[in-house]
């Protein structure tokens, strides 16, 4: 099992010394989350899930993959991924260009967790129609891949038409990983036919286990049983090594874990995590 720590669920002043002391403990991937923007009159009455996160208008919010290349130089072993990032809301040209330079500083350490999003005003405020999130998501991603992996690529689609273009450096590893984000039908048939892997929201494993069931179907109906897949389980509330036993019991490859109650606590308990769980025998 691997094993990844939200970063975001700590202030930004403590997300250098999380990461360098999960770097050092044996943690798999730190992960940040992200918006683009929020309006004034931000409202969480939309929020799909469950427990609705404490944002206002003026949270902080940061560009994820450049502060992600700034953890890159701070760290030499731990993976950096985004969860999720609202990748449809760039054009493909720009959005692949900053996983590409994450992967390019980070020596091959990005994941690209994305999103369609949920948030209608940071649409509408980008000037895109809040409708089309999940085809514009969908076909962002497939020109992403051809950016880095075709030397050159013209595109005429849906939502972006471009001639054709050169763009380097490609990613360092040879197949830049994307996983899905959300729990909606849309989001498993998106990880499903078109991801490397998908990540839930928080979950315990008796909630999990449907949406495993349905990513399995789904793929098999994709044809792609047979391809490598990554799940990502958010598992907050984890304490006892024996619970691992379940989560591997039922496909999930890594869990993201919070151990702390405090967040000035973080540091420390990410520390004693990895004793717990013997995280350093896996580096």
């Amino acid at each position: 099992m691997k094993f990844g720590v939200p970063l975001s669920l700590v202030p930004q002043a403590a997300w250098k010394d999380l990461a360098v002391a999960a770097d050092r403990a044996g943690f798999e991937s730190v992960w940040l989350a992200e918006h683009l923007v929020f309006a004034t009159d931000l409202s969480m009455a939309d929020y799909p899930y469950g427990n609705k996160p404490a944002l206002t208008p003026a949270t902080p919010l940061y560009d994820a993959p450049a502060y992600l290349c700034a953890l890159a130089a701070l760290t030499t072993r731990i993976r950096l991924g985004t969860a999720v990032y609202l990748y449809g809301l760039r054009h493909p040209l720009m959005a692949a260009r900053a996983f590409a330079t994450l992967d390019q500083i980070s020596g091959g350490r990005a994941i690209i967790g994305v999103g369609a999003g949920w948030y209608e005003a940071e649409w509408t405020a980008a000037g895109l129609d809040f409708r089309t999130r999940g085809p514009r998501l969908n076909e962002a991603i497939a020109v992403s891949r051809r950016l880095w992996t075709e030397p050159v690529v013209e595109h005429h689609g849906d939502f972006y038409d471009f001639p054709e273009v050169a763009f380097e450096p490609k990613p360092v590893q040879p197949h830049l990983p994307v996983l899905a984000g959300g729990e909606s039908e849309a989001a498993l048939r998106r990880a499903a036919a078109l991801c490397d892997g998908w990540i839930s929201m928080p979950q315990t494993p008796d909630r999990i286990r449907p949406k495993i069931e349905m990513l399995r179907e789904l793929r098999d109906k994709a044809g792609r049983a047979a391809e490598p897949f990554q799940i990502t389980a958010h598992a907050y509330e984890m304490e006892d090594p024996a619970e691992v036993a379940e989560w591997e019991a039922l496909g999930v490859d890594r869990l993201i874990v919070r151990p702390w109650r405090r967040s000035r606590d973080a540091v420390e308990a990410v520390t004693a995590f990895a004793e717990i769980f013997h995280l350093a025998d896996n580096m």
